[in-house]
């Protein structure tokens, strides 16, 4: 009878085997990566993802293609990449709209759909008024808000959304009910800015960057910024807690993720490259021009920061009474 195999051959081949998986698992990646952008092209977000999609294609050495998944005040783009396939070949730029939507009720999505690769950015948001509003800080229109309740109106994005929620936040800790301004929703802060300067609305959230062409042409006065600090990139800015005596640190934030259950070894190599594009000059010097505020959390770090943002957000949605 002819052996087709012998014990040792058989050894040998499946040694072969486990060495080629072994080095395709170390050649990651071996083909382009898709970065899923939740938002449209042109704004913030968008800006961000596409300097640190250079910066990583320069260290995976792989092309990393920006793709905008826009709609439904961001639930279209993040569900499309919490349903990718985990093999790191697809990931996204969750915002932090991510720790909202099934808070509200717009999606049954949340950070647990995704794997945490690298927070990159934090931008604090910023509370503005119009040029001609009359109002010289924030502690003054603050006392206007709490004197005559439903009177006033606020825009810059959806509601629930990050921003929102951090100046409802703000109005909560300074003990004025936030249903006592009326929110006008806006695709983002560009057109809520616009109605600002135009005189439909009386206060805007946004961030500092944002803002800072109207501000520029004297169409509107920001009084204040939600930090721990005054930002480096606008130092005449004050901060809430400089006028009001308590800390208030709110606002959006990016990082970088994949779907749930991305392997280890895949996140541990796109962390180390992002650590690397996140503390380059170019990376760091492009944020700092545009004004976006830098903050670097790893993985561990990221879900924690995520899990934290969830809660906060779920109590403040729950007081709004958008809570399903």
């Amino acid at each position: 009878m002819k052996i087709s195999s012998s014990p040792l051959v058989l050894g040998a081949g499946f040694l072969a085997i486990a060495l080629s998986a072994g080095a395709a698992q170390a050649d990651y990646p071996e083909k382009p990566i898709q970065l899923i952008v939740p938002w449209s092209a042109g704004g913030g977000t968008d800006a961000v993802a596409r300097q640190l999609a250079s910066g990583l294609q320069k260290e995976l050495g792989q092309q990393v293609n920006v793709v905008n998944r826009t709609g439904g005040a961001g639930v279209i783009g993040h569900t499309a990449i919490t349903m990718s396939k985990p093999d790191g070949y697809t990931l996204g730029l969750p915002t932090a709209e991510i720790t909202t939507y099934r808070h509200i009720g717009t999606s049954a999505i949340s950070y647990e759909d995704l794997t945490p690769i690298a927070l990159v950015n934090f931008d604090s948001a910023a509370f503005s008024v119009n040029a001609d509003s009359g109002w010289d800080s924030l502690e003054a229109a603050l006392n206007d808000i709490k004197a005559n309740p439903n009177q006033y109106t606020v825009s810059g994005s959806a509601p629930g959304a990050a921003y929102h929620l951090a100046f409802a936040g703000l109005l909560n800790q300074q003990g004025i009910d936030p249903n006592s301004v009326a929110l006008v929703p806006s695709e983002g802060a560009a057109p809520g800015l616009q109605e600002l300067a135009a005189g439909g609305v009386d206060f805007v959230f946004s961030s500092l960057p944002e803002s800072e062409s109207m501000r520029q042409a004297d169409r509107i006065d920001t009084l204040a910024v939600f930090s721990d600090e005054r930002l480096s990139a606008f130092p005449d800015i004050l901060t809430a807690a400089e006028q009001t005596g308590q800390p208030w640190t709110a606002g959006t934030w990016r990082g970088l993720a994949g779907p749930k259950g991305l392997p280890e070894d895949i996140v541990a190599t796109l962390a180390e490259a992002a650590q690397k594009v996140y503390e380059s000059d170019d990376f760091q010097s492009f944020m700092q021009q545009r004004g976006f505020g830098t903050e670097w959390s790893g993985p561990e770090e990221f879900l924690q920061f995520m899990t934290e943002s969830d809660a906060n957000n779920a109590e403040i949605i729950e007081t709004l009474g958008l809570a399903q």
